[in-house]
């Protein structure tokens, strides 16, 4: 059996890699976007490593784009082979990846209007919005903790990791030779306390461990804390300011974290009178899915959902689905608070909200999340003095913030517990993925103190025969 690493080596974006066994089955763990390289990502994204035909069964993780959101191009290229996920990730995925479908032809569509007037060829979008609805047809939604059997000779686990609503361990046992191989590949990791969601579970015991490192070299606060900050951050721009403050958030997961916890204030009184915004069509879709899959949220969210039957609603949040009202935010002239994805501002509607306000010393923009290192928001965050947005050079005046313990990754420590349930006398090899390079070996020397052997931090491209 051999494991080849085709994205998120050695990087964070772009997670996929893929297994063939010795009787020639092949099998995809995620099919993930690259994101924020610019006009590299497109060359990235189309240059498979592999032919989509000759897979034939893809494990998905969960549904982030940078793990599922080249699904739709290689059901494009051919694909036909079945994507067994759990069912909050099917449902997820059937809005995530029509509206990545949808910006794929937006921005080629404006891409192409300036090519044409330098008299360039115009280019195609990666995959359309009809093929991201044609390629979940190939879903297959399969509950947490069940033994799933692929065929007669595979089988996968899903066990919760907290990370975003239907995010999982992929526990796989493959038969090769009369003997069993066990692969866990991690997906991402959760935090061990979660506002809404089941924090991460033990998961089965591994030969193979293939897990990430987005935060492999930090720690965060702890969440009360975010929450006091956030609460802050918001009264200092709108109250004290009497300016915008523009918050950078993944419309599936972050957005609804973020909600939630207005929503305390609110209830709570400590709210100021401000209005708020969700601008995002996705996060209005996503917080619907929310709604429809109770079974991940944790214990205290099931209680408070007793007596506070809307934890996503709440006077003075609004929602924006429509373009022609997101539009008129530009011209909003009181204090108010945008929630618009996406989280690293490589797209979307927040890098409009962005360019319309970053020059304003009365504004503050908060990042409540990871961002990639050639991302915006990376930009932003890296004390940039002016950024291109659209082609036009802003000045950077407004307050720039950041809360690391919004994020839906676990710290260092928190992933390194998370493992613990592992036998690592136990473990043939251990595979770090998703994260720089100079974090990942940080973190692969604070898992050799705790005694972990054989371990590997794998190239793009590079394959391992696994015995």
């Amino acid at each position: 059996m051999k494991i080849k690493f085709l994205g998120a080596a050695r990087e964070v974006t772009g997670s996929k890699y893929l297994i063939t066994t010795d009787s020639g089955k092949r099998l995809l763990l995620d099919c993930g976007m690259f994101q924020g390289k610019g006009l590299e990502t497109d060359s990235m994204n189309r240059e498979l490593g592999f032919e989509p035909e000759m897979i034939d069964h893809l494990i998905l993780t969960h549904a982030h784009i940078d793990h599922a959101g080249l699904i739709p191009y290689i059901y494009k290229r051919g694909f036909r082979g079945s994507v067994v996920c759990t069912n909050a990730t099917r449902d997820l995925c059937a809005i995530m990846l029509a509206d990545s479908g949808f910006i794929q032809e937006h921005d080629t569509y404006t891409f192409n209007k300036r090519r044409a007037k330098k008299g360039l060829p115009l280019v195609t979008p990666i995959y359309t919005q009809q093929d991201a609805v044609a390629c979940m047809s190939l879903f297959i939604g399969v509950p947490n903790d069940m033994n799933f059997r692929i065929d007669e000779n595979i089988k996968v686990r899903f066990t919760t990791t907290g990370h975003m609503l239907g995010s999982a361990v992929a526990n796989l046992q493959i038969i090769e030779n009369g003997q069993i191989k066990r692969i866990a590949f991690t997906g991402d990791i959760g935090r061990p306390v979660n506002r809404i969601l089941i924090p991460p579970k033990p998961f089965p015991q591994t030969d193979i461990l293939i897990t990430e490192s987005t935060y492999g070299d930090r720690l965060h606060s702890d969440n009360e804390a975010a929450e006091e900050e956030l609460l802050n951050v918001l009264v200092e721009t709108c109250v004290e300011k009497r300016g915008k403050l523009i918050i950078p958030a993944f419309s599936v997961g972050r957005t609804q974290e973020i909600v939630y916890s207005l929503d305390n204030f609110f209830n709570a009184g400590k709210l100021p009178r401000v209005d708020i915004y969700v601008d995002s069509p996705l996060a209005v879709n996503a917080t619907t899915v929310f709604r429809m899959h109770t079974e991940c949220f944790n214990d205290e969210f099931q209680h408070l959902l007793q007596n506070d039957i809307d934890p996503f609603g709440f006077k003075n949040l609004f929602y924006i689905t429509k373009q022609e009202d997101s539009k008129k935010l530009n011209d909003h002239k009181e204090p108010c608070v945008i929630i618009s994805a996406s989280g690293m501002a490589e797209a979307g509607r927040v890098k409009h909200h962005l360019a319309n306000n970053i020059s304003n010393p009365r504004n503050s923009v908060l990042f409540v999340g990871y961002c990639s290192p050639t991302t915006l928001g990376a930009r932003i965050l890296g004390g940039a003095r002016e950024v291109s947005i659209f082609g036009t050079v802003y000045q950077i005046n407004a307050d720039i913030r950041k809360i690391e313990s919004f994020s839906g990754h676990a710290d260092y420590r928190e992933m390194i517990g998370f493992l613990s349930c592992q036998e690592k006398s136990a473990i043939e090899k251990t595979f770090i993925v998703h994260g720089e390079y100079e974090t990942q070996k940080k973190y692969v020397a604070e898992l050799e103190k705790e005694g972990y052997k054989n371990i590997e931090i794998p190239a793009k491209g590079q394959e391992y025969q696994i015995l």
